[in-house]
């Protein structure tokens, strides 16, 4: 098969970029020339709907100086001065943002009565954020729509909604202002981010993951990247109206995880399974005592018995690390039922592995892979790194007998994430690993918003796993796994 390769180029304009029709061909580029703002967020009282308003000033160029920027640092240097910050931690958060905005208020009236009322609001609600949030990125994190924040540089900032990414008109006022931010976001952590270690990465107090890195690796300016988390996580029944995956396929990974099926969950970057791992995990029994595993910690497991263990770096002098290894070590001496690895990506492979095989069954972990197939094989590569020079066909052998399922999930062109793939590993044929679909995500094409209109379907090979379910009193219905009338798509591999 031929494939064909369409160029385009654009000119080198200080004008914004060219989107769906202007730009030609069938595709339009995925980051699009729209900006957001708090105000923009807001749904229309005509419609009900959010506006996003067309950025006007270039993606690269620098933004437009704020006439109000001398007043604000000043707000801000007296509102520090006037505070009493150790006392106002103490109260609780509506409290304590009210007792803040009093205070800028009153600040700011000796420092400009003259000043406007929007230009006042504005101007308290941009210094309250900053004393006590994340300064310019605070209504990004109060936005549920928004999933991922994205800071290159003081300049530029992006955000990711449903799936698209669209640059804002959210900046900083300099590196040394996006530097403050982040060392706000690590300190309690106990991490640190300088030349010697300019890259971290950590968590915010919701579990929302970040990572940050500065010059000299990051050649224009200190990067910061926030995946938030939704603050009520979804739920099962959440992914089956977004159409994540099929009611037949719940029903089957639900049953998976009472029958104590060991799961691995793969899939690219952004795909969402840490969220799925989650779900997931809400059908762990309420009396069995689980381990999680993490770096950093991202899971919201909702049952009384978990005990939550998180990695950590080295201090200044290079010594003191502690990796998921040891943690997964450790973890096999605190009595679990269940052992939960966010993401295995090194040698702590071989252990999870190894728990798996010795009577910890029903773990659950994720890996980056772009197949189920993949997944094996970069659990391979995982056990070869913890340097323990076993023969490949013992690592394959110890895979087929750990690793009962693999569901593997995708992002798709319209950003939507999908389960494609529920696949289960039947065992070894020669120097293979076996493995059969037990449903696969069916393209069925495209609807008039460019959205992607697929199923989820069985294969039609009932699971050799099936027989844990009696053993665990669980019944499913056959037509669970029997494909469509008319769909051959049963198959091994």
């Amino acid at each position: 098969m031929r494939w064909k390769t369409h160029r385009r180029s654009f000119p080198l304009t200080s004008g914004p970029l060219p989107v769906g029709d202007d730009a030609g061909g069938d595709a339009a580029p995925a980051v699009r020339t729209r900006s957001f703002s708090p105000e923009s967020a807001a749904p229309s009282r005509e419609t009900g709907q959010r506006t996003e308003q067309p950025l006007h000033r270039s993606v690269c160029s620098p933004p437009a100086p704020d006439p109000l920027a001398d007043l604000k640092v000043r707000l801000h240097d007296h509102l520090l001065k006037a505070l009493d910050l150790e006392k106002i931690q103490g109260r609780p958060p509506d409290e304590r943002r009210t007792a803040v905005e009093e205070a800028a208020a009153h600040l700011l009236d000796l420092l400009d009565p003259s000043l406007g009322w929007p230009e006042r609001q504005r101007l308290v609600r941009e210094v309250v954020d900053e004393v006590l949030g994340l300064g310019p990125l605070e209504p990004l994190l109060q936005d549920p729509t928004i999933t991922e924040i994205m800071v290159n540089g003081p300049h530029r900032v992006y955000i990711e909604r449903a799936g698209k990414l669209y640059p804002t008109a959210i900046t900083f006022r300099d590196e040394a202002h996006v530097l403050r931010i982040i060392e706000r976001i690590i300190a309690p952590l106990g991490r640190r981010l300088d030349e010697a270690s300019p890259m971290v990465d950590a968590r915010l107090p919701d579990g929302s993951r970040v990572n940050a890195i500065i010059p000299p690796l990051a050649v224009d300016g200190p990067c910061l990247t926030i995946r938030k988390f939704a603050r009520d996580p979804l739920t099962a029944d959440d992914l089956v109206a977004m159409g994540t995956l099929s009611r037949e396929a719940l029903e089957f990974l639900a049953a998976c995880v009472v029958a104590r099926l060991n799961l691995l969950i793969s899939g690219g970057t952004g795909t969402g399974k840490t969220t799925f791992l989650n779900v997931l995990s809400a059908f762990i029994p309420p009396d069995e005592r689980i381990v999680t595993i993490e770096d950093p910690c991202e899971l919201q497991l909702r049952q009384p018995h978990v005990v939550r263990l998180e990695t950590r770096p080295p201090n200044i002098e290079g010594k003191g690390e502690i990796t998921q290894r040891h943690l997964v070590k450790n973890a096999l001496r605190m009595r679990p039922d269940r052992i939960i690895v966010g993401e295995v990506r090194a040698g702590e492979a071989f252990d999870m592995l190894q728990a798996m095989n010795t009577g910890h069954e029903g773990s659950l972990t994720t890996v980056h892979a772009n197949s189920p197939r993949d997944a094996l094989a970069r659990l391979e590569n995982m056990v070869l790194m913890a340097n323990l020079d076993l023969p490949v066909r013992a690592i394959r052998e110890q895979i087929a007998s750990a690793i009962h399922l693999i569901v593997h999930l995708s992002r798709l062109r319209d950003g939507s994430r999908r389960v494609t793939q529920v696949t289960e590993v039947v065992g070894m044929e020669g120097e293979m690993v076996t493995l059969q679909d037990i449903f696969v995500f069916r393209q069925e094409g495209l609807d008039g918003q460019g959205r992607v209109v697929g199923r989820l379907l069985p294969t039609g090979l009932r699971p050799r796993c099936a027989e844990k379910f009696l053993q665990h009193g669980l019944n499913l219905p056959p037509e669970i796994f029997a494909p469509p009338r008319g769909d051959g798509v049963a198959w091994r591999r």
